[in-house]
């Protein structure tokens, strides 16, 4: 016992003396207290524990290394002592047994009657077994052949595109397995100094410039996702995507409308310009994502890496019961090549017109803006297209301008032009993380232009040209029809006009006096008018009482005629039923034949 417990303290005073190289490249700790460190390893003396019972102890005696059986010279000098070694041939087992048989040959037990086959006999069913077996093992080689042909020659139309990023990646993976062989014996801190953390393991992180509402409101029911950034992508700039509505999602995107997106490890909230690609290369603005299509879309956000995918929400708060994604799409490039373009239709309208030359006002302002746009062509609404020529000194912004043709007055000129629209640099993350616990799903942002007019109830005024107005007819004064005096002759009487004098004011020899009456002869016609009043309604009442009569007997008849209906219709039944009663009986006789004259 004293010598083991020297010789360990031994050993332990030579590991402390002796520098361990793996421990000060690979180790955590510092070397000396003077040394600085940047950081103080947390320190773990359970596990340092149980790490150093795990060690080899190399100052123990082993006492069995005279003989080492890993080598083939030590096993091949005991292999004869087994059964399965080679023995003398007068001692082989095998070799006596094959005797026997040689000796008895084939014979048949008389009692049994069980017939036991000789050596040669033997060797000749073995033999056909070999060759059997032979042609079996031949034509299971020749299909595993086949088999491995096929699969060569799938594998290699399969894999035919097979490109440096597939061949990169089966290259990582059979590094991994062979590190993962590698490693397997190691114990975990060994493990994380040579390959660091790998996946699956608990680690624990330390995160400086954290916002105290982060802390404050931490939830631990709400998962937190943790990535890292490229060195480059913690910048902000241009981002041109290709961008497709969702097909499920039921409102179409506006231009200028607030979109979250989450783009990569990000979550932000940006005012995308969408555009679309004319066929002269034209980036061409629009109002509205397309339906079923795909358009460009420019942003300000973070710099993110080439085909990185992305999708979009109009937002992020609550609960809906719809479809939330609005689209998805991919990132293009990560630069402000794209120059987004705005069509402008300026109005003009002519003042003074000769010929083909007119005098155009009300398009530009001032005279600097018309000398811009000289030799541009402009156009008319009914198709005549023209040209600016000079600008003119009052009014101020008019100009002279030639044409294919000759110009009214109601014509109105328009120039169609161009102009960039810049990108709005709005780059708001969504920090959703730092609101109280139970509102992590309530962040807001920036509200669309419908949504602060859905709020505050704002009413956008329509124009006037778009409400609808009572139709009003203008009044139309035709002159009158003037027919020659010889057509009218030669017209039929009906076709002739009519020459009729209009009337004047009658004369007051002809006008009629008013009577007017004495009190008596009024008494008289008062008396008149009563008794023509009780006349009319004893009239009226006897009209009545005689229609309600005449009523009475149109129901009476109507009763009649209905009884009568029913008695002729129960009469005609009973004719029908007696008729054919006589024709079935006439049917019959007619079966049973007539009788035979003798």
């Amino acid at each position: 016992d004293n010598l083991h417990k020297k010789a360990s303290e031994a050993f332990q005073r030579q590991q402390e003396a002796a520098p361990n190289l793996r421990k000060l490249v690979y180790g955590s700790g510092c070397g000396s207290m003077n040394t600085v460190c940047t950081f103080l390893p947390v320190d773990h003396p359970q596990k340092k524990k149980r790490v150093i019972a795990n060690y080899v102890d190399c100052s123990r005696f082993n006492p069995d290394t005279s003989h080492n059986w890993d080598l083939e010279e030590m096993l091949s000098s005991i292999r004869d002592c087994f059964v399965t070694g080679k023995w003398e041939e007068d001692q082989d087992a095998a070799a006596l047994l094959k005797e026997d048989e040689k000796l008895f040959g084939e014979f048949e037990d008389l009692e049994t009657g069980e017939v036991h086959q000789g050596l040669d006999a033997v060797h000749d069913a073995e033999d056909s077994l070999v060759k059997v077996d032979l042609e079996e093992v031949q034509k299971k080689k020749r299909l595993e052949k086949k088999r491995r042909l096929k699969e060569r020659f799938d594998a290699e139309y399969d894999d035919g595109d097979a490109t440096y990023f597939d061949d990169l990646k089966e290259e990582m993976q059979k590094q991994a397995e062979v590190n993962r062989a590698e490693f397997k014996d190691e114990d975990d801190e060994t493990r994380v100094q040579y390959e660091g953390f790998r996946p699956g393991m608990y680690i624990r992180l330390e995160i400086s410039s954290v916002p105290c509402e982060f802390v404050i409101n931490f939830d631990p029911h709400y998962p937190i996702i943790i990535g890292g950034l490229g060195s480059s992508e913690g910048n902000i700039g241009y981002l041109q995507m290709r961008l497709k509505k969702h097909r499920w999602y039921e409102r179409i995107l506006k231009t200028r409308d607030p979109l979250i997106l989450s783009l990569g490890w990000r979550r932000f909230q940006t005012i995308p310009l969408y555009h679309i690609e004319d066929h002269n290369g034209r980036h061409r603005l629009l109002k509205y994502t397309p339906q079923h299509m795909h358009c460009g879309a420019s942003i300000w956000g973070p710099i993110t890496p080439q085909g990185t995918g992305f999708l979009a929400v109009q937002s992020v708060a609550g609960m809906k019961a719809n479809f939330r994604i609005a689209a998805t799409g991919v990132i293009l490039d990560l630069d402000k090549s794209v120059i987004v373009m705005k069509k402008l239709k300026l109005i003009g309208y002519p003042y003074k017109i000769f010929k083909n030359t007119c005098f155009v006002k009300g398009m530009f302002n001032t005279v600097l803006e018309v000398a811009k746009f000289e030799g541009a062509s402009v156009r008319t609404v009914s198709g005549v297209r023209g040209q600016i020529k000079k600008a003119l000194s009052a009014p101020p912004g008019s100009y002279r301008a030639t044409f294919e043709d000759r110009l009214l007055m109601s014509d109105i000129v328009f120039l169609r032009s161009w102009y960039p629209v810049s990108v709005p640099q709005l780059y708001n993350p969504v920090t959703s993380l730092l609101l109280p616990v139970g509102q992590k799903d309530s962040w807001g942002g920036m509200r669309t232009l419908g949504q602060l007019k859905h709020d505050l109830g704002i009413r956008s005024k329509p124009s006037m040209d778009s409400l609808y107005k009572p139709v009003t007819r203008a009044q139309r004064h035709f002159n009158p029809l003037h027919i020659p005096k010889e057509l009218q002759k030669a017209l039929p009487f009906k076709s002739k006009p009519k020459q009729q004098q209009c009337k004047g004011k009658t004369p007051r020899d002809l006008q009629r006096p008013s009577v007017i009456r004495e009190p008596y002869e009024r008494k008289v016609a008062a008396l008149l008018h009563a008794l023509s009043t009780v006349h009319n309604h004893k009239r009226k009442k006897a009209h009545m009482v005689q229609h309600g009569k005449h009523k009475e007997f149109l129901q009476q008849k109507e009763k009649q005629e209905e009884a009568k209906m029913r008695r002729q219709k129960e009469a005609r039944k009973k004719l029908y039923r007696v008729m054919g009663q006589m024709e079935q009986k006439k049917h019959r006789s007619s079966l049973k034949g007539a009788p035979q004259d003798v």
